[in-house]
């Protein structure tokens, strides 16, 4: 062992570590590999690079086996007790369709108070909720963009609570008002996704925050994995929910010594909202082509944005309209002892994000693209130019060819 050197040792340091954390992140991604499977793979890794020490194989495999095998146990066991719901107060926001009104009907099952927030009083979510919930729901009429009315939220909600504190607030509403390109999405959209995404969410956040300190209770998010990995045509979508991301997770430092615990929830796709609207994706794309300079439409092409818009269509029409998964890891994180600093919602996810984290970029890229814009076209101005360059090339093919035969005849 006085052979090695130190940067030897260090690079064995290195990859215990890499295989360590690939094992860990492996083993909390739901992928459906056995996890004692995945963990004996890391393992053979490092007995590759420990067999220069001259160590027994097959003593290191049983004790990393080991080890894995008691991880995989205390992962498996019997769960820790949950909290009671019981006299517990959860602030929704966006109920009137989708994650938002799942959860309201199921935390009020529960026995939670609920205050759910509605764009629309007299709207049909609003309308289901009063009929099918108990009397401890209270609807609250919030547009979560207008500071006034999250003010006035914050005073109805005290008014019940009394001096009780706030259990949690589930950040839901949310909203994705552009698809295309980022140069062809409309600055209205950019503004637009901030405002509700971000902003909206910051300030619900910001004003609740007494009454969730007052409980040391709980900070829970909807986000998206558009707001961590570079979805093709989600750019406005994606850059307000990758702001939303670092606000979160910096709450998440700045109120632990609060005892005030915050969850980021990343689903997989499902159909909620305008998502399996097909008028509302028709009078997108109108607005889009209506607002869009003629010289952007020749570059790109009507055709080239109508397939966007049919993809986009396509890909909501695919996806999965069961929300229980993610209202059950909006439980989980509500009522588990121990919550999760964040939580991958459906299948896949977890994968996505092993990709994302262990693969190089370009692997990344195209899983993303493979995954969610399988485009066929090109815009149309690169594909003149391909004509163009193909046109060309067949050209000096020929006078080329042209030139050899003369040579020859000379």
């Amino acid at each position: 062992m006085d052979d090695y050197t130190l940067p030897f040792w260090i690079y064995l340091c290195v990859l215990t570590m890499f295989v360590g954390g690939a094992m860990k992140k492996i083993l909390a991604s739901h992928l459906s590999t056995a996890p004692t499977l995945v963990a004996w793979l890391g393992a053979t890794v490092l007995v590759e690079r420990l067999w220069a020490f001259c160590l027994p194989a097959v003593l290191l495999l049983t004790l990393l086996g080991l080890t894995c095998c008691i991880y995989s146990a205390t992962r498996t066991g019997p769960p820790s007790t949950n909290l009671p719901a019981h006299g517990k107060a959860v602030f929704i926001t966006g109920c009137d369709s989708g994650f938002g009104k799942a959860a309201a009907k199921r935390l009020d099952t529960l026995g939670f108070e609920v205050f759910a927030t509605v764009l629309d009083l007299s709207g049909e979510g609003a309308r289901e909720l009063q009929r099918t919930c108990s009397p401890r729901l209270t609807l609250l009429q919030v547009d979560i963009t207008q500071p006034q009315q999250v003010q006035q939220a914050l005073l109805d909600t005290k008014a019940v609570l009394g001096l009780r504190g706030l259990w949690a607030l589930v950040n839901n509403a949310g909203v994705c008002v552009n698809f295309g390109d980022a140069e062809l999405s409309l600055m209205s959209n950019f503004r637009g996704c901030m405002e509700v995404n971000f902003f909206g969410t910051l300030n619900v956040t910001k004003t609740l925050l007494p009454l969730l300190r007052q409980a040391k209770g709980r900070i829970i998010t909807i986000s998206s994995p558009a707001g961590d990995q570079p979805f093709p045509c989600l750019a406005a979508y994606g850059a307000s929910k990758a702001a939303l991301n670092l606000f979160i997770d910096t709450l998440h430092h700045e109120l632990e010594p609060w005892g005030v615990r915050v969850s980021t929830i990343l689903p997989a796709a499902y159909k909620t909202g305008q998502s399996s609207n097909h008028a509302y994706w028709e009078q997108q794309h109108k607005q889009l082509l209506q607002s869009l300079s003629p010289a952007l439409v020749e570059d790109y092409g009507e055709d080239y944005i109508n397939e966007t818009k049919e993809l986009f269509q396509s890909h909501a029409s695919q996806a999965n309209p069961d929300v229980t998964p993610v209202i059950d890891t909006i439980v989980q994180a509500l009522l588990s002892p121990q919550p999760q600093v964040r939580y991958f919602a459906g299948p896949g996810v977890g994968l996505m994000y092993f990709i994302h984290s262990y693969c190089p970029y370009s692997l990344s890229n195209l899983f993303l693209q493979k995954l969610f814009m399988k485009k066929k076209l090109m815009p149309r101005a690169l594909r003149k130019q391909s004509g163009f360059d193909l046109n060309l090339s067949l050209h000096n093919n020929n006078n080329n060819n042209e030139e050899e035969e003369e040579e020859k005849l000379k």
